[in-house]
């Protein structure tokens, strides 16, 4: 027994280096190379500073009180830009799959708002609500829109027939059907569209933020460009970078844990 547990032990140890291991070790290099290789061909720090500078500005943004209200204001305009967008997706992918009519009717124009460039369309959302975090919020929740709606379109309309058959003989309802069936076998589908999508909510809200406001990063990435702080606006990018993978992470843990009979690791592992 206790041999078994050494080997599960051992077995998720190899797993976790093979998972996380790749990554750290390139990160570290690529640290080292940029904090380096440009100093020896004479690169500018004004053009391209190295990541020391870097974690110095981020400290003097933190410390001057800049960084932590501006990144919970980003914060909130991408969530809730990401929510709204994903709840009214989800939507109305339910609904053009219910009827041949309706999805004849809406698909064109929700094809068309998806083609619109969205800073070209951001300028004009920001004159019609304003400068405030409703307008960052529509346009993250527009970005985050087309994404879902496309893969949950794929996911309500991909139902096997055989499922459908076995439900219509148990003399199932409507709304049994697309609780039992119609629904979980779209959630991995709506999941890979979410994974895009909270990705796409942080452009959203930047975007909104270059065009008029006078809080969160994209505001602050503004002023430093102003002033020319470019060691600064790295370290905004960073902080952007980051918040992107944390927001990605999570969303791809509550895939593995709420569709776990199609968790991304089996589908792959299966594929090969």
């Amino acid at each position: 027994m206790q041999v078994e547990k050494d080997s599960e032990k051992n077995a998720r140890m190899v797993t976790l280096f093979a998972r996380y291991a790749p990554p750290f070790v390139g990160g570290v290099v690529l640290l080292l190379a940029w904090e380096f290789i440009p100093a020896f061909f004479n690169v500018s720090k004004l053009l391209l500073p190295p990541p020391s500078a870097i974690v110095r500005s981020l400290w003097v943004i933190y410390d001057r009180g800049l960084l932590v209200d501006n990144f919970l204001i980003t914060l909130a305009e991408a969530l809730l830009g990401f929510a709204f967008g994903s709840v009214t997706a989800i939507f109305f992918a339910f609904v053009v799959t219910r009827s041949l009519i309706l999805e004849r009717t809406l698909m064109p124009y929700l094809v068309g708002l998806q083609a619109l460039p969205k800073v070209a369309l951001a300028p004009l959302i920001v004159v019609w609500v304003g400068i405030g975090i409703e307008s960052k919020i529509l346009i993250a929740a527009i970005i985050s829109f087309f994404p879902v709606l496309i893969n949950a379109i794929v996911g309500f309309s991909t139902v096997e027939a055989e499922k459908l058959d076995l439900m219509r003989s148990l003399v199932a309802s409507g709304w049994q059907k697309f609780r039992i069936v119609i629904f979980p076998n779209s959630l991995p589908f709506i999941f890979a569209g979410l994974n895009v999508a909270i990705v796409l909510s942080i452009t959203g809200a930047l975007v909104g933020e270059f065009i008029g406001a006078d809080r969160g990063l994209g505001n602050l990435l503004m002023q430093l460009n102003y002033n020319m702080d470019i060691s600064g606006m790295f370290a905004v990018l960073v902080v952007l970078a980051l918040l992107g993978i944390i927001l990605y992470a999570l969303v791809r843990f509550l895939h593995v844990r709420f569709v776990f009979w199609a968790k991304p690791d089996n589908l792959r592992s299966g594929s090969n």
